[in-house]
């Protein structure tokens, strides 16, 4: 297939936009500024739109600007990837993973999702945190092998995902020993008086949890939110107020300081899904994942 433009002059382009100017690029190219200059003038040539314009003592993109850049970021970091996809090929043998965690996900229920395949011989695993929707756009784009998220994969009709349930547990209140000796004889109660700490409106569980306040009458003494659920079980151990978790990591809980279960949230679940882009999954350790309880949705 015959392209319109010439590779080496997207590379240049691809440094003058990072380092905002074509003189700073050339220093970092070692190059002339009127070579870089030229080989830039090519490329917009070549695709027949201007992708740099003047701003202040700098240059910045134009709108066809950032639509190559981000093409540009995607084909020179696959390039960056090369020498390790090789050398990995003819090194020891291993079996890889490449895994996207949705950041609302708990991180003792990451490693209990994540046991099935820790027992690999030659496992090498690589696990990526990040936003939900960026974490499937990467999966969409073959970056990743499978994304664990605490929801389902929307349906879009651009990108064909399936979500594949790893089961559910239920949720319960934790805290400091004092904080649960406070509150234990006046639970639920008790959470318009004790301080109380929540996972942020980006998680699924945050709204079954607000539900669950309505349902029973109780207006929350809230004293933080967290994105991040590591974050969250290390205030809550260090007393700042009851936090919720998952029953399935309640032994790790409690056995880490003097956080104690002060009581159930009932009818509160939280699902875990393996979200991948084949019904029928072929990588080897995403099907360990999935086992023995795999349901596509």
């Amino acid at each position: 297939m015959r392209t319109t433009f010439n590779y080496k002059h997207l590379y240049y382009f691809w440094v003058v936009a990072k380092e905002g100017g074509i003189t700073k690029a050339a220093d970092k190219l070692d190059m002339a500024v009127q070579t870089v200059s030229a080989q830039v003038r090519e490329l917009e040539r070549s695709l027949g739109f201007e992708l740099l314009k003047p701003a202040g003592r700098g240059l910045v993109l134009t709108d066809a600007g950032l639509a190559a850049m981000q093409q540009a970021d995607l084909i020179f970091q696959l390039g960056e990837n090369l020498p390790t996809k090789v050398r990995d090929a003819v090194s020891s043998p291993t079996v890889r993973l490449t895994a996207g965690i949705s950041d609302g996900l708990p991180k003792l229920v990451v490693r209990r999702l994540m046991q099935p395949v820790m027992g690999e011989p030659h496992l090498r695993l690589l696990c990526h945190e990040g936003e939900f929707d960026e974490l499937l756009g990467d999966l969409a784009l073959h970056r990743l092998d499978v994304v664990l998220s605490d929801r389902p994969a929307p349906s879009n009709a651009n990108i064909k995902l399936y979500n594949h349930a790893l089961g559910s547990t239920g949720v319960s209140w934790y805290g400091h020993a004092a904080l649960v000796k406070a509150g234990k004889k006046n639970f639920p109660a008790c959470l318009a008086e004790l301080p109380v700490l929540l996972p942020t409106s980006h998680t699924a569980v945050r709204t079954r949890l607000d539900h669950w306040f309505e349902h029973h009458a109780v207006q929350p003494r809230i004293v933080g939110e967290f994105e991040d659920s590591a974050l969250l079980k290390t205030f809550g151990q260090s007393g700042m107020g009851v936090f919720p978790a998952a029953e399935w990591v309640h032994d790790e809980l409690v056995a880490q300081g003097d956080v104690q279960r002060l009581g159930p949230c009932e009818g509160v679940k939280e699902h875990f899904y393996a979200i991948g882009t084949e019904k029928k999954v072929q990588h080897p350790l995403v099907q360990l994942l999935l086992q023995p309880s795999e349901t596509a949705a």
